[in-house]
């Protein structure tokens, strides 16, 4: 299966946003992908960078105009598409979520962000509601798909869920970059923690992973790019640069996903009895609670 991932840069205005990714899924198409992507918020900048109530106009209803235009693309096209999008959802709760729509054009559902991160040119607390949903995958004409965003990234027991729930590959739309004060000292450090902290989830749960970053510079924020997908070993299949706009291509090879997952059994062996603590904040305890057996 050939996927697709849509690098870009903003354009200045919703309208001109859509209209680009609808070029560029139609592009995708052509070049043979079945499954393509966008990155986090693709419609807008990445308005975070302050806290600022008039951004909130920037939000939409899902279903609405915008999906309806992704919608119509992905049955055009033939083509399973994974946008993320500023959703309001009323009464002034709003969220970062995601849709899948599979290549008949059908709106299958959504995944709202569940962690939100809360840093200096990453203000998002002041706008997303944590995400209600949970992890899910949906199956499509293209597979089984499992999507997370951003701050996700971050945490393996979300991609440990998703792949629980049969993703065989898990989507990241992203939004990630360097700050100047940080980017000397800090920037190769930061991108490699990013990169090989996925390509960890993708080896864990024996899944392939796809992060979709946006390029270009937004303020102080440049945004690094370097979109990539790696597959269950952990080996990056493909990577775009750090300062283009492009749509990178990456194959997979499910008969190579089954086969990893029977030799390196990880779901089999895991021990669930020993896990409980995982739903503390912290484990306060003097020693290790004791497994039943």
């Amino acid at each position: 299966m050939r996927l697709a991932l849509l690098q870009l840069r903003d354009y200045g205005s919703p309208a001109e946003n859509l209209a680009q990714t609808l070029r560029k899924i139609a592009e995708a198409a052509k070049g043979g992908a079945q499954v393509v992507c966008t990155q986090e918020l693709f419609t807008t900048p990445y308005f975070c960078v302050k806290q600022d109530p008039a951004n909130f106009d920037l939000a939409e209803k899902i279903p609405g105009p915008v999906t309806n235009a992704l919608c119509a693309a992905a049955k055009k096209n033939k083509i399973v598409v994974i946008a993320s999008l500023f959703e309001n959802r009323g009464s002034e709760v709003y969220h970062n979520t995601a849709v899948i729509i599979d290549a008949d054009g059908t709106l299958l559902g959504k995944y709202r962000k569940n962690h939100i991160p809360q840093d200096p040119a990453f203000e998002e607390k002041f706008y997303f509601t944590p995400g209600d949903l949970g992890y899910r995958a949906w199956p499509t004409k293209a597979g089984k798909l499992g999507v997370l965003i951003c701050w996700d990234q971050w945490y393996p027991e979300a991609a440990r869920l998703t792949a629980l729930r049969g993703a065989d590959i898990i989507f990241y739309p992203t939004a990630i970059g360097w700050l100047p004060e940080e980017k000397a000292a800090l920037g190769a450090a930061q991108h490699n923690a990013w990169e090989t902290v996925q390509r960890g989830h993708a080896v864990a749960n024996g899944c392939y992973i796809a992060a979709v970053n946006r390029v270009g510079r937004e303020g102080n924020t440049e945004f690094w790019g370097q979109s990539f997908v790696a597959d269950p070993y952990g080996r990056v299949l493909a990577r775009a640069s750090t300062d283009r706009e492009e749509i990178l291509y990456a194959e997979t090879d499910p008969k190579m996903q089954a086969e990893f997952r029977r030799i390196w059994p990880f779901f089999r062996d895991r021990r669930i009895d020993t896990y409980a603590d995982l739903t503390k904040r912290l484990s306060d305890d003097d020693e290790p609670r004791k497994s039943t057996s």
